[in-house]
């Protein structure tokens, strides 16, 4: 006859364990779900109404017909709000009416309630507006400036001169800001005389510049964070597509090291003054310390006013042994050569192009 010795009861070991810990484990896990729930309220609280007052006025053009995800993206980019999801969804949350086109005037850091009802107010007006391309030379930035109404080219560049507006990158004792004001488009009220328009233009550069770490990557690349700007305006004036500026930057920096000189045409128009297309022999022999042909080093400045991408393709080009680089097709793409023969095999590819 056999006898059941088992018994239903919690000794504290075999199957009934397991059983008295799930209620634990569930509880752990529900504190868990609520404690992360309770963050990320938190969090999404933080970037509709951020801690601190708002920061500076910051200008943003809206497009006809761009989407709201569209237009939250370019809110962040401008530092306007902090996350371009959570704006998408307050938009729709707080039922924001159709935006139109047009300039809005915001801040850095807002909270998103002012954002939505400056936007359903609608653009405003603003007097002038003026779009300043890559490359240009601060005299070309003053004629451009001096076609807006009641504005002049002279005095533009007479304050350009004068040293009252300076860039922070500027060499000590320069007056010179050729190559230290952003290429962007500018907001331009009635009250704006050209000191204003040229002191918004070096200020934007100096904030860009600090952005991207240009004087850490200066001082990696042992050079000055003047001799980098000096390096990006060569590398605006020479590249045509965006994917050729790091290695025309490299190019550059090879040759530097090599104690080779540059030769680079685009420093001999600067010499001359203009935009010289085909330049003569006697042209590429002109006597002046910007002829990268025939001396050695950089120029004493920049030749042009650089854009982000050829700022940024300067801080940090990959590595590679490339001396030459020519004009390969039609759309403005460069080959890139480590020896003078590979570089004249180019050159006479080049030429059966026609591209030269």
């Amino acid at each position: 006859m056999s006898v059941d010795t088992s018994y239903d009861i919690d000794d504290g070991f075999g199957p009934a364990e397991p059983r008295r810990r799930w209620p634990l484990i569930l509880f752990v896990v529900l504190l868990v779900v609520v404690a992360l729930g309770a963050v990320g309220l938190s969090w999404v609280k933080g970037q509709i109404n951020p801690s601190g007052p708002p920061g500076e006025e910051v200008r943003v053009t809206i497009a006809e017909g761009q989407s709201t995800k569209a237009i939250g993206k370019l809110l962040q980019e401008s530092g306007v709000v902090k996350s371009s999801t959570v704006f998408n969804y307050y938009a729709r949350f707080t039922g924001a009416d159709a935006i139109k086109a047009g300039d809005f005037t915001f801040h850095r850091n807002e909270d998103m309630g002012t954002v939505i009802k400056t936007l359903e107010a609608g653009p405003q007006v603003r007097s002038d507006r003026i779009t300043i391309p890559e490359g240009l030379t601060l005299t070309e930035i003053a004629d451009k400036v001096g076609a807006l109404p009641g504005r002049s080219a002279d005095r533009f560049r007479e304050v350009a001169e004068r040293g009252t507006v300076r860039s922070e990158f500027q060499p000590a004792g320069s007056t010179n800001l050729e190559g230290l004001l952003l290429p962007e488009t500018y907001f331009v009220d009635a009250e704006d005389d050209e000191a204003a328009i040229l002191g918004r233009m070096v200020t934007e550069f100096d904030k860009y510049a600090n952005q991207i770490g240009l004087p850490a990557a200066a001082a990696r690349l042992n050079l000055t964070p003047y001799e980098m700007v000096v390096v990006a305006s060569m590398v605006e004036r020479e590249a045509r597509v965006d994917e050729d500026r790091p290695l025309i930057a490299r190019v550059i920096y090879n040759r530097l090291q090599k104690g080779m000189t540059l030769g680079i045409d685009a420093t001999v128009q600067y010499a001359l003054g203009g935009r010289k297309e085909n330049l003569t022999n006697s042209d590429l022999a002109v006597d002046s310390p910007y002829n990268t042909r025939e001396r050695p080093g950089l120029p004493p400045g920049p030749i042009s006013n650089p854009g982000r991408e050829s700022l940024q393709a300067s801080l940090a080009p990959p590595p590679s042994p490339f001396l030459y680089y020519v004009l390969a097709d039609a759309n403005g793409k460069h080959a890139f050569a480590t020896t003078n023969a590979e570089h004249e095999k180019l050159v006479s590819q080049a030429k059966a192009k026609g591209l030269f």
